[in-house]
């Protein structure tokens, strides 16, 4: 190691990376031009914390021998015991032979020093994310290693291609992001460098796959593909409850129940810290030069500055005290629903509801018009569209939120403008509680929760696509391994339709004019081809 400096195993949850845009080659690289590594080889990780021993497992179980080194005396044997109670925890659940452990654990060892990792064929570094630390140790490394060693980084919120800067041979350095608990989660991040070679990524995306992961391959860009275009789960929830429009637990409730997602923003922020992921956020804002699609928030940074990091402290957006009760969602009373509605129009991706309407009961008559449901006191219902109700000065109008199936959904969330008539409102409410659903009213937010939050994830999703930080395919598994989305955006985007989306974003940024909301041209040119096929 280069001197004083100390280098400690990382167990920082994922986080968002910072760095140039790379070449466009790199994450379109030739697959099957280079072969991954043989199980014969021998895999060198660097860092010994919880993602280090979980890289070192996973590759001890693909037949490779595993060499584990920190630079902390003791650290390397304490996490070899580490990664033998791992397997033997396999062995009892009986996902793992006895043999398959003992064959396993005889190619384990800890290695004293660098020089220990000489004929290493990959080494993968899990160490502190400080960017000097890590070139210091490279440049260690590549004294020791063989030139056709491949040196990789679990950075996530790090340049790649800086880290690499400094060295001899910068096209045999990657980027392999990793996701927490490695040996569980599918997804890995292959990120190539400025100077990655197209052989050296496809050797480790190979490598990967070899070891049942699921790679992508992407460029070197703040945050990767999906601390990048994962940001808008958390923002618009925040900015929503900037806006008074909701409480958290209400948010996370329209998110999980109508939006499909597996946990809500609050709940999952608590989860991770609410410390690591505003550090995330403000990485990404400041890499991107304070664009404002990456705004952090106010309201978060005041909760970090309270002390109420979430879990870890006891309390975040919600407490977790022992016999500390959570909030609830907001959730209507019981209404009657009405005996017959007409739909004017196409409801767009919200057409299912007609169905579930009819299945309840509820008389639907067709007829032409702007795609709305007409309710019997004259309101009109509409999925948001990212206006106001406010702005409808002659007519009363609700607005209910996008779900990712409709029928699935288990709450509908409502929103209206203050002071509406209450009878009107309770129609609302009445004609989704007929289908089953739980209601939530929330303030007269545009674009709502759900829909403004997923027009975000594909205008994000688009863009990074157009840069070619990633192939759209690469994008939406990503998303949908790496933070277990229901759908990948840009899938969920052509399901609701690119001109929509557009047009959502388009009523956003008129009413927000900071440019957070403008549709990328990205988006904006799904769009114009969507409308162009209709009307050939």
């Amino acid at each position: 190691m280069s001197a004083n400096t100390t280098v400690q195993g990382s167990d920082a949850a994922p986080a968002d990376g910072a760095g140039p845009l790379a070449p466009d080659t790199g994450p379109r690289v030739d697959s099957g031009a280079a072969p991954g590594l043989s199980p014969g080889s021998t895999v060198a990780v660097v860092g010994t914390g919880t993602m280090g021993q979980g890289i070192a497992q996973v590759a001890l179980t693909a037949g490779h021998s595993v060499r584990l080194y920190d630079s902390a005396p003791g650290r390397a044997e304490e996490a070899v015991a580490a990664v033998a109670g791992r397997l033997e925890r396999l062995v009892a659940k009986g996902r793992l032979g006895a043999a398959e452990r003992d064959a396993a654990l005889d190619r384990l060892h800890p290695a004293a020093e660098l020089a220990g990792l000489a004929d290493a064929a990959l080494v993968v570094e899990a160490i502190v994310e400080r960017l000097d630390v890590k070139q210091g140790l490279f440049a260690d490394l590549e004294k020791v290693v063989g030139d056709d060693t491949v040196l990789a980084t679990n950075t996530s919120s790090l340049s790649v291609t800086a880290i690499a800067g400094g060295l001899r041979r910068p096209s045999r350095f990657v980027g392999l992001h990793f996701f927490n608990p490695a040996p569980l989660l599918p997804l890995v991040e292959v990120v190539s460098g400025h100077a990655t070679d197209p052989d050296t990524a496809t050797r480790a995306y190979e490598t990967m796959r070899g070891w049942g992961k699921t790679p992508v391959r992407c460029a070197d860009t703040p945050g990767f593909i999906v601390n990048r275009i994962a940001r808008p789960f958390y923002a618009e929830a925040l900015r929503v409850f900037e806006e008074g429009g909701a409480d958290p637990a209400t948010i996370d409730a329209a998110l999980r129940e109508s939006g499909g997602f597996k946990m809500g923003p609050f709940e999952l922020t608590d989860l991770i810290g609410q410390d690591v992921n505003e550090a995330v956020t403000r990485s990404v804002w400041e890499s991107f030069f304070q664009d404002p699609k990456f705004t952090p928030s106010l309201a978060q940074r005041r909760l970090v500055e309270s002390g109420r990091l979430g879990r870890k402290s006891g309390h975040g957006w919600f407490p977790y005290a022992e016999g500390a009760e959570r909030p609830e969602p907001h959730t209507a009373p019981p209404a009657e629903a009405p005996a017959r509605v007409t739909v004017r129009g196409s409801l767009g991706p919200a057409e299912p509801l007609v169905e579930l309407f009819e299945a309840a009961g509820i008389t639907v008559r067709r007829t032409t018009g702007d795609g709305y449901v007409e309710l019997p006191g004259g309101a009109r219902l509409g999925l948001a569209d990212g206006e106001t109700s406010f702005e409808y000065r002659k007519d009363d109008v609700v607005s209910f939120d996008l779900a990712l199936d409709y029928a699935a959904a288990s709450r509908i969330v409502l929103s209206a403008r203050e002071g509406m008539d209450p009878d009107i409102l309770a129609e609302a409410v009445g004609l989704f509680q007929a289908l089953g659903k739980k209601v939530s009213v929330i303030g007269d937010v545009p674009g709502m929760i759900v829909a403004r939050t997923v027009a975000m994830l594909a205008d994000l999703a688009a863009d990074a696509v157009d840069r070619r930080v990633a192939t759209a395919e690469d994008v939406d598994t990503a998303m949908r391994l790496g933070v277990n989305y229901p759908a990948g955006p840009l899938e969920w985007a052509a399901r609701i339709g690119h001109r929509r989306v557009c047009d959502l974003l388009g009523a956003l940024h008129d009413r927000y004019p900071t440019g957070r909301y403008a549709p990328s041209l990205a988006l904006a040119r799904r769009g114009f081809d969507e409308g162009a096929e209709e009307q050939s």
